[in-house]
């Protein structure tokens, strides 16, 4: 019988149940997790998981305590340090964290606030009027999954310290000087025992605080690296305005931004405050990036319906009061075509709900957007003819092209769930039909496709292998997209159909799995793959249903040994293994280097030191046995999963290298190319 537990949070305890066995359940199957116990039993039900997303999310829980303060109207400047040792400092010129007696706990408040869950000033609406922090857990989250903390903290003519580990503390808060300044000082170095890897990416904590300083424009960011020697410093006087720019940067714009802010006050005297600023590029998708207290509000809810409706509303009264001679029928989506967005609101208590609980739920946000939207955006219309000329031609021509695609769409609508004669012709599909058992690889090229069919386990591995490059959506209309046999077989094989007709329900594959060569030509195809996700499917990733096959790179091969490396640095660790494994066998080495024909479909190997190194042509070339043993057998195979850390950075990676203009994208290719190893050897 399956072990089951269930953790039940009760006044900062959690008592954990253990019913593996009925006939041994007592008293004594229940344990007592005292303070922040339950979170080094159970890191991911608080941080997500314990991989690199769970990591970096430490830092993003610091870093909220600071905003907030920013938010407050008390902190200007945040500075957050990667260190030589590994840890994470955040430093804030904020009120900084009490030190004195609790009211309740009797100890100092620094104390409580670091080894508490659930404790701080964001349930007292006194303190915060609104708050980023998700989750609840905060800083003591991360003060509990951390092998050392400190914190110093300046307030009212005074420097306290105290340090902790593993979310106890190690000392009592001292006083340790005096001080003109007040803020918060937060050092943490994460458990090496808690977290897969506890290497902090630069780059992946920079986007983040970029994004947080475009949505503060009156703070100033400043994110070091010291190990690399890196320094960026963020501040937008510009807000909202500097950040459709930045993500559209890579696009044609067709108009300028326009700023819409406003706020809404209840009886109750809670303040609303709602900032949006959008402009059109002319590519053919919408981006609508939304935020509520800073958070990204990955699967948007009434804050962005709000804006949608209204967006839609006023602009088909412009055209029909102003315009007049338009003869077509205007929906939301020709209103949407080519738009970049940003909503960002503040709202004093937000409820989420969705798939990643970054969906807003607040009913009453959407009453609130849009009536700020109806008001402000016929103002723009009324003071900008020409930029309203130029949005009213860009969804006119959208209208033509939905009418054209219109029939189109039909070809990929599906009559059942696991209905197989819609099923495109080359798709070899699964025996078995519990989509939640099956997977489907989409494979680049016949020949690969060919050896994949034939190693798959046919009960639960589909095929469909693709005809060269798929069609750029990027820069693409719907009825072009639909015209492409390679995106349409992709639509009718998983059976969701696309944009705002997506049905994650019907999905056919509990995994959709893509499989392209590991050379310039496989990273161009499996981008372009992407792009078609994440415009017109973007849920199935969010949903984590989206996967890279990781095939590998090298074959190496002394005397029956046959072993496989999907990098660098696995094949000189082989390489190494082995030639150690000669010398323990005192085996004569051939200490030159040779080329060498090797196996059928692989590149011209290289034997050194006794072995034979063969670098893999691509997929195509692996037969049957090794695309299974290596790419395709659940029990020996490597699948990255494909998610959306920061939507505004994926959204300017897409639209940069996907999109019309070209200097961004060598810029992109210049600055990047030092990140890449081995792109092709």
């Amino acid at each position: 019988m399956e072990d089951i537990t269930e953790i039940i949070d009760i006044d900062n305890s959690e008592f954990e149940v253990f019913t593996p066995d009925e006939d041994n359940y007592s008293e004594g199957s229940i344990k007592v997790l005292e303070g922040l116990e339950a979170v080094r039993k159970r890191p991911a039900m608080y941080i997500g998981d314990i991989g690199e997303r769970g990591l970096h999310h430490l830092i993003q829980e610091v870093v909220d305590n600071s905003i907030d303060e920013a938010l407050a109207g008390f902190c200007k400047n945040i500075i957050v340090k990667l260190h030589k040792d590994g840890g994470c400092s955040v430093q804030d010129d904020g009120r900084g964290i009490p030190t004195g007696p609790h009211p309740v706990k009797q100890i100092s408040t620094l104390e409580v606030v670091m080894c508490t869950l659930h404790a701080g000033g964001k349930f007292d609406k006194n303190s915060y009027k609104v708050s980023g922090g998700l989750h609840g857990v905060g800083v003591s989250c991360v003060n509990a999954l951390s092998s050392f903390v400190e914190v110093i903290v300046e307030r009212e003519g005074k420097k306290y310290r105290q340090t902790y580990s593993e979310g106890i503390p190690t000392i009592s808060v001292q006083e340790i000087g005096d001080s003109e300044r007040t803020g918060t000082y937060v050092y943490f170095r994460p458990d090496a025992t808690i977290f897969k890897t506890v290497e902090f990416k630069f780059q992946r904590t920079a986007d983040r605080l970029r994004e947080l300083a475009f949505l503060n424009q009156a703070i100033t960011i400043t994110t070091i690296d010291e190990r690399e020697g890196y320094e960026e410093v963020f501040h937008y006087q510009g807000g909202l305005r500097d950040f459709v720019e930045y993500v559209d940067s890579g696009e044609k714009t067709l108009t300028k931004p326009v700023y819409i802010a406003g706020e809404d006050v209840n009886e109750a005297g809670s303040r609303t405050q709602v900032e949006i600023c959008f402009q059109y590029n002319s590519n053919y998708s919408e981006n609508v990036l939304s935020y509520v207290n800073n958070i990204n509000t990955i699967e948007g809810g009434t804050h962005v319906s709000g804006f949608r409706s209204a967006l839609t509303r006023t602009l088909n009264n412009y055209v029909n009061n102003v315009v007049k001679k338009n003869k077509l029928q205007l929906t939301g989506d020709d209103f949407r075509e080519g738009l970049t967005a940003i909503i960002s609101v503040k709202v004093p208590e937000p409820q989420f709900e969705g798939q990643t609980k970054t969906k807003l739920g607040n009913g009453e946000i959407e009453g609130i957007v849009r009536a700020i939207v109806n008001d402000k955006l016929t103002q723009f219309l009324d003071s900008n003819p020409n930029d309203a000329k130029k949005i009213v031609e860009k969804a006119l021509l959208a209208a033509e092209a939905r009418i054209e695609s219109r029939k189109k769409k039909e070809l990929i609508r599906r009559k059942g769930a696991l209905e197989s004669s819609t099923l495109p012709g080359k798709l070899a599909d699964c025996s078995m039909n519990t989509p939640e058992d099956c997977e489907i690889y989409i494979v680049e090229g016949d020949s690969a496709g060919g050896s994949a069919k034939q190693g798959r386990d046919r009960r639960f591995q589909a095929i469909l292998p693709l005809k060269g490059k798929i069609l750029n959506v990027q820069k693409a209309r719907v009825h072009k997209m639909l015209e492409n046999d390679e995106v349409k077989a992709i639509f009718t094989a998983l059976g969701t159909s696309y944009g705002e007709d997506f049905d994650i329900t019907k999905l056919r594959y509990g995994k959709v799995i893509l499989m392209a060569d590991a050379d310039v030509d496989g990273s161009h195809i499996r981008t372009l793959l992407m792009t078609l996700f994440f415009n017109y499917m973007k849920e199935l990733i969010l949903n984590g249903n989206l996967y890279i096959a990781q095939p590998p790179l090298y074959k190496l091969k002394k005397g029956k040994t046959e072993l496989y490396a999907f990098n660098d640095a696995e094949r000189d660790e082989i390489i190494e293994r082995l030639r150690k494994d000669n010398v323990k066998t005192k085996t004569v080495v051939v200490v030159d280097e040779e080329q060498i024909n090797e196996g059928e479909g692989e590149e011209i190997s290289v034997r050194r030191d006794g072995i034979i190194i063969s670098r893999f042509k691509g997929l195509g070339e692996m037969n049957p046995e090794q695309l299974w043993s290596t790419t395709m057998n659940p029990d020996t195979r490597t699948l990255l999963q494909v998610s959306i850390g920061e939507a505004a950075q994926a959204t300017l990676v897409f639209q940069t290298l996907m999109g019309d203009k070209v200097e961004p994208r060598r810029d992109f290719i210049e600055k990047n190319a030092q990140y890449v190893k081995n792109l092709d050897v």
